[in-house]
């Protein structure tokens, strides 16, 4: 079954607004049995314009990612990070590789 993600780039311009977003997502993540597969770290970026900080967020599939983004629990979480940050954000539907 393909799984879905949420494939994340964040420039924080607020990082104590961004601490509040990070506490009040985990209830949405938690309600839908979300698993952080990179949460920032080091990168690089040889094409295109990269952001500060990268996250991939794994679902049992596309329908829950997308469920979760659409819940009241993300709805609390996201305005925070509104005016916390400048993200770019996919819901994607993806295999694990053979």
């Amino acid at each position: 079954m393909a799984k879905g993600y949420w494939i994340a780039r964040v420039d924080v311009t607020d990082p104590d607004g961004y601490k509040q977003y990070v506490a009040a997502n985990a209830e949405a993540f938690a309600k839908y049995d979300a698993k952080f597969l990179v949460r920032g770290g080091r990168f690089e970026a040889p094409e295109g314009s990269p952001r500060a900080r990268n996250v991939v967020i794994e679902f049992k599939d596309y329908e829950t990612a997308l469920a979760c983004y659409h819940s009241p629990e993300y709805a609390r979480a996201l305005a925070f990070r509104l005016n916390a940050g400048i993200a770019d954000l996919l819901v994607i539907e993806g295999y694990d590789a053979p």
